[in-house]
This record gives structure tokens, sequence and C-alpha cells, in this order.
């Protein structure tokens, strides 16, 4: 009721400093210990989840807020992307809202205060309870960007609940290159490899997340799906923002950058169908997109997502969606008579 209410005047601003706004907003509540374990706990990649309901990348991109996250009732969080150098991202406007279409188009290009900064944020927190995965990415500068995803994962490893690799996002020139077939096992492997020489003295290592671009074509699809099948990834986080432009009302429909929100939600979800399909069953999807009800979610689980992510839908419905997405799949898996969330998942 409160965001209804503050809503007009959010708007009113610009969307970067609102949500820069946001964010100070979070930093300055006050934190509650409470549990979020209930009916729709599910485990993935032996990670225990509270509820299935997580925040996206790119919302914390600078892992200042995962604990209010948490606390706000999501089930995990994701925090960055991260890159091993600090880097302002690309020239100011770079987000803007499209009202009528409940969408975002954002060409941020990985803005971020490098992993040193992440580094000293998560290190403060590291005995808090709750599953905080660290998205890691590389430098638009870099010339070995392959070296910069190994940096990352050495020095994030400690601290993940999972490293998320973003090889995905539009907005970094030459980025979405490294879904390629040998580009990406190349670069999986230094990942593995990095991981496994930071990961001295832990008694379990983070399991490794990719997140994938919605503008696949069925070949990179399978191709990416043998990979991760074959490294035995943790899952496919399904999916980045798009390129392509369905139909949109808004006046900003012209600007250039990664599409999402509700325009996604169609394209995004059958990717996950996709996905399921090319893998069997046999690697766990996180399904993102376009969700922005407990129906949404639902209609993701049932088409093979074990968990789902928000982003863009809290600047229109709230920072307490995920709580009330999650209430909405407890009363949505009872409805359809399961007993779990892990029973619903590729059901549909």
């Amino acid at each position: 009721m409160l965001f209804r209410f503050l809503r007009p005047a959010i708007f009113s601003l610009d969307s970067e400093k609102a949500h820069r706004l946001g964010v100070a907003a979070l930093k300055a509540s006050p934190l509650r210990a409470t549990s979020q374990t209930g009916p729709a706990a599910i485990e993935i990649a032996e990670l225990h989840f509270p509820n299935p309901v997580g925040v996206a990348a790119g919302f914390d991109k600078d892992a200042e807020v995962p604990d209010q996250l948490l606390d706000l009732g999501f089930g995990f969080t994701e925090v960055g992307s991260i890159t091993p150098r600090p880097q302002a991202g690309n020239p100011k406007p770079r987000l803007f809202r499209l009202v009528e279409d409940r969408a975002v188009i954002n060409r941020m290009g990985f803005n971020n205060g490098g992993g040193a900064a992440a580094l000293a944020r998560l290190e403060r927190r590291r005995d808090n309870p709750g599953i905080v995965g660290i998205n890691i990415g590389a430098n638009k500068d870099s010339e070995d960007r392959i070296a910069d995803y190994a940096a990352m994962a050495r020095m994030m490893t400690p601290l993940a609940s999972y490293l998320a690799v973003n090889v995905s996002s539009p907005n970094t020139p030459g980025l979405r290159a490294l879904q390629d077939e040998g580009a990406l096992s190349e670069l999986i492997d230094a990942v593995i490899e990095a991981r496994k020489g930071a990961g001295t003295g832990l008694t379990k290592l983070p399991p490794i997340f990719l997140k994938v671009a919605p503008d696949l074509m069925q070949d990179d699809i399978d191709a990416i799906a043998r990979i991760a099948l074959d490294k035995q990834l943790g899952a496919l986080i399904v999916s980045n923002t798009t390129i392509s432009r369905p139909a949109l009302r808004s006046h900003h429909a012209g600007e250039a950058g990664g599409l999402s929100g509700a325009p996604l939600r169609e394209l995004a979800l059958k990717r996950v169908r996709d996905f399921r399909a090319a893998t069997g069953g046999g690697i766990p999807l996180v399904g993102v997109g376009g969700i922005a009800s407990a129906e949404h979610a639902w209609e993701r689980i049932r088409a093979g997502a074990s968990l789902v992510q928000l982003y863009s839908a809290m600047v229109y419905e709230g920072p307490g969606l995920g709580a009330q997405i999650a209430r909405g799949l407890e009363r949505l898996m009872k409805r359809d008579g399961f007993t779990s969330i892990a029973e619903a998942v590729g059901t549909e």
C-alpha cells in the first residue's frame, strides 16, 4: 500500500536515480531475524532454498543490500554483475521505464564498483544466513575476458552460495560471443579450475550457474545444454534481457539495450521449455523474465524451472512482490494437488 502511494513520486524521478533511492531506503531499513522456510522450500545443487522466488542480478549490483532483500521474504538473491575492476558503465541515460508496456530497457554496461569493494561488503556478512549468489562478469576493456571470469571466481568462491557466470548481457560488446560452444567450454573450464584453487579449506564448493540469453537459436540451445550437462553445472539461468523488440507502445521503445518485463514473458517461458527439452530435465533451471505474479511463476515452474527470479516487475509492483508470489505459490501448489515445488517442476 505504501509503494502504491509513493509510486507517482518515484516515477517522477529519473529511472536510475529512483533505483539508487530504493537501494538507499533498503540500506536504512532495520533487519529482522525471521525464518523464511515454508511449504514452498526446494533444494537444488545441494542448496536449500526456503522458497523458490529470488531477486535477479542487476538490482543489487554492488552487494549493498543482500540481507535486506532476503528480509523482504525472498528465498534467495543474486548480487552483481561484478567485474574485477570498477567501471562506470555506459553513458547516461541508460535505464528507461516503458510504463505502458510494464517493461524496462537498460544499457547499463556492467556498471559496478569492482571486485575488491564488493568483496569487502560480502566479507562483513560472511556468517549471515541466507542464499546469496554472486554474478560475475568481465570488464569491457579487458584483453582476456576468460581470465576476468576466472579472477572473479577465485575471489568470490569463499563467499558465494553459488557463482553465476553471466555471458548473456547485451550491453557489453562481444560478450554474448562467449555463448559459442568452444568459447563457453573454455570459459567454464577456467571458472571450475579457479573455483577449485580458491576452495581449499571449504567444506563445499559453490555450484556454478550459467546465465544465458533468450535470443538463441536451437543449435545454440543444444550446445549450451551439452556443456552444462558435461561440466555438471548447478543450474542454467534462463534468461537475461532480450535485444528483440515485440510490439511496444512506449515512446522509449526505440532505445538501445536489453528489454525486460512483461513483453519478455512469452519468449523467456519458451526458452525454459526449450532448455528443459534439450537437457532432458537433467539440470535445474532458473526462470527469469516477465514474472509479475504467482500465476506467472507457477507457469514457469510447471514448464521446468525449479526457481524463479524477479527484477523489472518490482519497478511496477514494489518490493513486497517476492513475498506475495511465494505465498501465492503455496496456494497454487495445494490447489493443484502437489506436496512440494519440486514435485511440480516440469509437469505442464
